[in-house]
């Protein structure tokens, strides 16, 4: 599943969607926003990332799950429909918080390659709340009643902006067999939150206990590239890429050809 992974060590470009319509920050019109998502697509293509993944972050303070609207839904399967007819690359969907199924709908409906799942395995305390359930049993059941498996489940392990006093007897690297053992198709390691850098050293921990793609999805900077492939099959870019390193500010076409040019220097090609 998602073969592309394993054929070189991927760099995933992260377009952030601008506030979707209800949501408390919510300013710009549909097509505005469509507009916006596309442009930035292109730009981190044009750079020469392997993937990208699309998500709703400017919606906060985010509700949880079932409670977020249908027109949340329809906006980002609008915005990921016209991403996905201007590039070429694989593309993914998060949509927070805790929009799991929502996500797989979008991907299934617009040929998304993958979703990201912050609450795959154990519940966490985060800062839009208590997360209770684990996603892996209802999710996959989901993705199976949509006919949607070629669509791979990439987790957050140890979520970021989320306390995890209730799982610190739980390494990071038993938290990632938890997750391969319900089923993830890759694990994601990340620092406390957005933009933080993620621990060589966790990622490292994260590859000696599982077989499953590894990804890093925070912090990542060209200095930090070499050490990070050194473990991590691919990397999601979102902060470094935006003016001036600032995951609100639209994608920089200079940051993400300096990612890119980082990561050629990593792999060697």
């Amino acid at each position: 599943m998602n073969e592309w992974l394993f054929e070189r060590k991927a760099l995933i470009g992260m377009v952030h969607v601008g506030a979707l319509p209800g949501t408390p920050r919510a300013q710009a019109s549909a097509a505005d926003l469509v507009n916006q998502a596309v442009a930035e697509a292109k730009t981190i293509v044009d750079a020469g990332f392997d993937a990208l993944i699309i998500e709703n972050m400017h919606d906060a303070p985010y509700v949880h799950g079932d409670r977020l609207g249908p027109e949340i839904t329809a906006m980002m399967t609008r915005v990921a429909a016209a991403v996905r007819a201007s590039i070429s690359v694989p593309i993914g969907v998060q949509i927070l918080s805790g929009g799991n199924r929502h996500a797989l709908a979008v991907a299934q409906a617009v040929g998304g390659a993958f979703v990201r799942c912050e609450n795959f395995v154990f519940s966490h305390v985060a800062d839009e709340g208590l997360l209770v359930e684990a996603e892996a049993g209802p999710l996959l059941r989901y993705r199976r009643s949509i006919s949607a498996s070629d669509i791979s489940v990439f987790c957050d392990i140890k979520k970021k902006h989320a306390s995890h006093a209730v799982t610190a007897d739980l390494s990071i690297g038993e938290c990632c067999e938890a997750a391969a053992f319900f089923g993830a198709d890759g694990v994601i390691i990340t620092g406390g939150a957005t933009g933080q850098p993620t621990s060589v050293n966790d990622v490292a921990e994260a590859r000696r206990a599982v077989s499953l793609p590894v990804l890093v999805g925070s912090g990542v900077e060209p200095a930090s590239i070499g050490p990070l492939f050194e473990h991590a099959d691919a990397l999601i870019v979102g902060s470094y890429i935006k003016s001036d390193g600032h995951w609100s500010n639209a994608v920089d076409a200079v940051r993400s050809e300096q990612a890119v040019r980082a990561a050629v220097a990593a792999r060697g090609s």
